[in-house]
């Protein structure tokens, strides 16, 4: 696998853009055996252009670029040529680059015989077209700079590249291609185009509009498994032959194959604008990340959410973490939503809750007090256990005559703050006796 960086357009080559490049590849683990900058190869960009003008398959065009001094032809009114320059003599070309007047190379399309450029795409089937439909596009720029098409077939030639995989925008830059690598005497890689990502009102996804949404950091920073975003990503445009769903990066890579790819547009379903955080991503990829999140053994998901834990701010052991990542694997989707799932096991002190919260179904706050109360109690005498915990609390429902769900509510809310939240014996053991009983008595000082 080779990394190459396509970055001959000076403009849009930024340090902040190839710098999110590599955070986002790295963070998917994605390693490669090869790494080039098109920038540092620009001699050999340069010698392939001077082996197809010496072929006579280019020309010099002296046009300056500001005069749209060019005719227009083709169906879709495509720029073609310039005939003054295409037709310039040899003798004349020459003078006029000696004399140090700048020029772009183009490259000459054959115009005569009704020639058509043809190639089999792996995903579109047979392309065929009349090469007069073609303009004579740009090999290297006023400046000597290559032009995207020169760079690409110049470094896929070089790198003996096999496949070009790339999105289905390029299927007509593909022609250009074709003939560069033509002129240049080399046999083209097998192209295969895929389809593109679209927002769900069926626009092309792109940064300037879509903002986080097509950003791999984006997807890291919220919580994400690398795995899990490679196997969503896989699936746009993609499904194996069995359908299945959730897959690991092994598994994807023995099913894949090119046959598998669709034709139509894949959308990535997110709300625009989002109202919360989960809106920004589709929630197949979200729902992708739950699944491979429960399929992680308990020591790596605990390995991978303590630093999202400390990063929030909290001094929690990897030990603790440890104890506290059973209760919520089946709770959390993202990696973050340990701050929002665990949160009480990290704090001293609970934020404030109403303590209304703290009423059992069919009760009041009467039966809130008896219970916490008689929890409290008991609570001090019991050893720390889950079932020395399930048999004191569930005989003391029993002997203050109200049911096991009104006895273990409130003193859940006065544990964890809340409802909803991880099993209560469980929870209670890795608080442990001192926190869980001051919470109970900071419950019952809430209570009129």
């Amino acid at each position: 696998m080779i990394l190459r960086l396509d970055d001959t357009d000076v403009e849009r080559n930024t340090q902040a853009s190839v710098d999110s490049i590599f955070d986002g590849l790295k963070w998917l683990n994605l390693g490669w055996d090869e790494e080039y900058k098109q920038s540092e190869r620009l001699e050999l960009h340069q010698k392939m252009a001077r082996t197809i003008f010496e072929k006579g398959l280019a020309y010099r065009d002296f046009t300056p670029a500001h005069t749209g001094d060019t005719e227009k032809s083709g169906a879709q009114g495509t720029w073609l040529f310039n005939p003054g320059a295409r037709e310039m003599s040899s003798a004349e070309s020459d003078r006029r680059a000696a004399a140090g007047e700048p020029f772009a190379l183009r490259f000459r399309v054959p115009r005569e015989g009704g020639e058509s450029v043809r190639f089999t795409d792996a995903v579109y089937g047979e392309q065929i077209k009349l090469a007069a439909d073609i303009e004579d596009f740009a090999l290297l720029r006023s400046d000597g700079m290559p032009t995207y098409h020169l760079a690409s077939c110049a470094d896929d030639a070089d790198l003996k590249i096999s496949h070009i995989i790339r999105g289905q925008d390029h299927l007509t830059n593909t022609y250009k291609h074709v003939l560069i690598f033509g002129a240049a005497g080399f046999t083209p890689p097998q192209f295969a185009h895929l389809p593109l990502l679209v927002a769900p009102d069926g626009t092309k996804l792109s940064k300037r509009r879509h903002g986080p949404v097509v950003s791999v950091t984006t997807y890291r920073d919220a919580g994400f498994l690398s795995e899990a975003f490679i196997n969503f990503v896989c699936l746009l445009g993609w499904s194996p032959k069995n359908d299945r769903e959730n897959m690991s990066l092994q598994e994807l890579t023995d099913a894949f194959s090119l046959e598998g790819i669709n034709r139509s547009n894949a959308v990535v379903n997110f709300k625009e604008p989002a109202t919360s955080p989960e809106e920004t991503f589709d929630p197949k990829a979200v729902w992708l990340n739950a699944e491979h999140i429960r399929g992680l053994p308990v020591e790596e998901l605990s390995g991978r959410l303590l630093p999202v834990v400390r990063a929030a701010g909290f001094k929690l052991t990897p030990e603790k973490m440890m104890r506290i990542t059973p209760l919520i694997r089946e709770r959390i989707k993202l990696l973050r939503d340990v701050l929002t799932t665990a949160d009480f096991f990290f704090v001293d002190q609970l934020p404030p809750y109403d303590p209304a919260e703290l009423i059992p179904q069919k009760g009041d706050l009467a039966m809130a007090r008896r219970v916490l109360e008689k929890a409290r109690e008991v609570l001090a005498n019991v050893e720390f256990k889950h079932d020395p915990l399930d048999q004191a609390l569930r005989a003391s429902a029993q002997e203050l005559g109200v049911k096991a769900g009104q006895m273990f509510q409130p003193i859940r809310v006065a544990v964890c703050g809340r409802k909803n939240a991880p099993p209560l014996f469980e929870t209670l053991e890795v608080l442990g006796k001192e926190a869980t009983i001051a919470r109970v008595e900071q419950a019952l000082q809430k209570i009129p």
